[in-house]
């Protein structure tokens, strides 16, 4: 297939790419390359596809070394025009949108980016697919968007109106605005609910990065909720392994939904909703403990109330991704975190003198 994935040089995005190219899809990667975190990540992740940095300029198609069926155009989804060109250009099969401002956290203080890239620039992408009848839009949800929900595991059967973020009420708002497309215009859409994403080449601001840095530098780590989180961890891989059996399979209608008792998963129109997590929620000091235990570094503790805009507990009900797609993420957190810290020694070059095993200090605040 000739495949649209928005956000390449991101973390998710970038994973993503390998995988359909390695397969044999063409893919056709868009990214604006913002500053929410190190830019030279971004640029290391695009270099590992073959595309040269240099040769990087905005709006210029950018072939890539390594695939020579793989194309990179840095892109803003807020500009409509050369947005429009590219799928007048490239007649694309399927749309696989990642592109999002990610963070909970950043979103309490800097609110109008997730209305700008995450609202606007979505409805960019809804109505591309729309106009140039695209056969499927795949898009990247959230589990945050469970908010308040308390019933576990999360399932994607149930209500899920209540975010307690920005963040999370611009991704269950993508879920409604997919809904209507495929309402409306008929356009397949599958949304994404993905679980505590982690792997090499990850984002700086995810919890697993910054424990990572903070212990080899000898500084503390800071701990929300006193540690009384539990995560379902969902290592890249088995993100993209998802993602792809997605793509392979359009949404259809269910031709037995009831609108007296109307299923938030599924519609009469082609639309669909899917968790992607792994399942099996782990205590967030268990995982500090793993992350130790691979670094052996016993890290320094601040544990501190709470975050606004955070919740205690995800966990994802996987059962519908069996059903539907016959897939489960399978990584373990020992083999992903595992992975993760071979990657970070590797990629920031960190010395053997940060390996001395360092004195436990917990701060409770």
């Amino acid at each position: 297939m000739k495949i649209l994935i928005t956000g390449t040089a991101g973390f998710i995005g970038y994973h993503l790419a390998k995988r359909l190219l390695e397969r044999g899809d063409t893919v056709v990667g868009i990214d604006n390359i913002n500053d929410y975190y190190d830019v030279k990540l971004k640029y290391a992740r695009l270099t590992q596809t073959g595309i040269t940095a240099s040769k990087i300029e905005y709006g210029k198609p950018v072939r890539s070394k390594c695939y020579p069926n793989y194309t990179f155009i840095k892109l803003d989804l807020l500009d409509k025009d050369q947005l429009e060109q590219c799928f007048q250009t490239y007649q694309f099969d399927a749309v696989c949108n990642l592109a999002a401002q990610a963070g909970v956290r950043y979103s309490l203080t800097n609110p109008e980016v997730y209305i700008d890239s995450n609202i606007k620039g979505f409805l960019n992408i809804l109505e591309c697919c729309r106009h140039f009848k695209i056969k499927h839009l795949a898009y990247a949800s959230s589990s945050s968007v469970y908010g308040l929900n308390k019933k576990m595991p999360f399932n994607e059967h149930d209500i899920a109106d209540h975010p307690v973020s920005l963040y999370a009420a611009s991704k269950k708002a993508n879920e409604m605005m997919a809904h209507t497309y495929s309402h409306l215009f008929n356009l397949r859409t599958t949304g994404l609910r993905f679980f505590t994403v982690y792997g090499p080449w990850g984002r700086p601001d995810m919890a697993l990065f910054i424990f990572t840095k903070a212990m080899l530098e000898g500084k503390p780590i800071e701990v929300f909720n006193s540690g009384n989180m539990m995560r379902d961890f969902t290592y890249v891989d088995d993100i993209v392994d998802g993602i792809t059996h997605v793509i392979d399979k359009p949404a259809e209608q269910n031709l037995n939904w009831d609108a007296q008792n109307p299923d938030p998963a599924t519609s009469k129109a082609p639309f669909r909703i899917f968790n992607i997590g792994r399942g099996a929620p782990v205590n967030l000091l268990d995982f500090v403990t793993e992350i130790e235990a691979q670094m052996h570094i016993t890290a320094k503790k601040i544990f501190l109330p709470m975050q606004e805009g955070d919740v205690a507990e995800t966990c994802a009900d996987v059962s519908n991704l069996d059903t539907v797609l016959n897939y489960k993420p399978h990584t373990s957190v020992h083999d992903g975190v595992e992975k993760f810290t071979a990657w970070y020694k590797s990629f920031y070059k960190v010395g053997k003198r940060y390996f001395e095993p360092v004195s436990s200090e917990v701060v409770v605040v």
